[in-house]
């Protein structure tokens, strides 16, 4: 994620769809940013989709 708090703003909007997901510390390997990333268990599509729809930036994505 691009902040702090945009990722908690992103575990809210998952939340509220019903799908499970937390913050989490990003992983040193994968790259530079806030440094925490959000954990969903969802399809990558349709959680970029409702980011995107709800204005919410992220640096990238990883599994």
């Amino acid at each position: 994620m691009t902040s702090i708090t945009y990722a908690m703003k992103a575990r809210t909007l998952f939340e509220k769809q019903g799908w499970h997901s937390d913050v989490i510390r990003t992983p040193k390997n994968i790259g530079t940013g806030c440094g925490y990333s959000v954990a969903v268990r969802a399809g990558e599509q349709e959680a970029l989709a409702l980011l995107a729809k709800n204005r919410i930036p992220y640096k990238q994505t990883y599994r």
